[in-house]
């Protein structure tokens, strides 16, 4: 990473990375399409809790980045699937890591919010 006097400079490549993966649902959607092709209903369907608008912004977001691809079909009624492209595939490696971590460490991150939170109240 660059640094510059202990702070990171904007053009520093890591900061990319860290705008992913800080994205509430760019993980998520991420995660649905591993497992291949899908249509927003579906995957809205499969992710549970994200309103189509926000679907709509996320993949409009990954596709942006490179890391989702968008086919509409010339069909009637028009159909349009959605798909992780190399690019985002790769980045699926990173989550799976994050994944990983939580699953290891999310209960002791859960107890040490539970004892804080009740250290505030006592």
């Amino acid at each position: 990473m660059t640094e510059h006097r202990g702070e990171y400079v904007a053009d520093c490549r890591a900061r990319v990375g860290f705008d992913l993966l800080t994205n509430r649902w760019n993980s998520v959607v991420v995660y649905a399409l591993a497992a291949g092709p899908m249509r927003p209903g579906a995957m809205a369907v499969r992710i549970g809790g994200i309103s189509a608008k926000v679907l709509n912004e996320t993949l409009r977001r990954l596709e942006y980045h490179g890391l989702v691809s968008r086919h509409a079909y010339a069909e009637a009624p028009p159909r349009v699937e959605y798909a992780l492209t190399d690019l985002g595939e790769s980045l699926l490696v990173a989550f799976q890591a994050i994944g990983a971590w939580s699953l290891e460490h999310g209960d002791r991150v859960l107890a040490a919010q539970d004892a804080a939170d009740a250290a505030r109240t006592a």
